[in-house]
């Protein structure tokens, strides 16, 4: 078992989590990110800038029982079929039972904005943000440990 993070848009309280609970629980923590950022860890890969080339790599290193966290939902759908878990930058733990649904309001949102509609952006993240993780993470790596 491993934490995976897609670390191309990862926070750094989020990184800083995941090394945390790295520790804790005495798993390797591996980070996938293009050539353009500079991220410290244990286990980390760099990939190209192509599009989806660190999403791909997330994927090829995953492994069922592995906790995974990206924010792109594509991969999320991915390796919840891989029989990884799979955890937002927020805390939102991806579900197999809710994740079509979101693929379907991604897309629906794109044919939105493609047409001329402007949606909002993400909001700035919260010190409630990085808490809100950090139990989620806990959770899922009991959750996970328990199996």
């Amino acid at each position: 078992m491993k934490i995976l993070i897609d670390a191309d848009a990862c926070p750094k309280p989020v990184l800083a989590a995941c090394k945390r609970a790295g520790k804790k629980y005495g798993l390797p923590v591996w980070t996938v990110a293009s050539f353009n950022h500079n991220i410290e860890s244990d286990h980390h890969v760099v990939v190209g800038d192509s599009s989806q080339e660190a999403d791909i790599k997330v994927l090829n290193l995953t492994d069922p029982g592995d906790v995974v966290v990206t924010q792109d939902w594509g991969l999320a759908a991915m390796v919840l079929g891989k029989g990884a878990y799979c955890l937002s930058p927020h805390g939102k733990e991806y579900q197999s039972s809710t994740i079509e649904f979101m693929l379907e309001t991604r897309e629906a949102m794109a044919k939105f904005r493609r047409g001329g509609g402007k949606t909002k952006g993400p909001k700035k993240r919260t010190a409630a943000d990085n808490r809100k993780f950090s139990a989620s993470l806990e959770m899922i790596l009991q959750k996970a440990q328990q199996k």
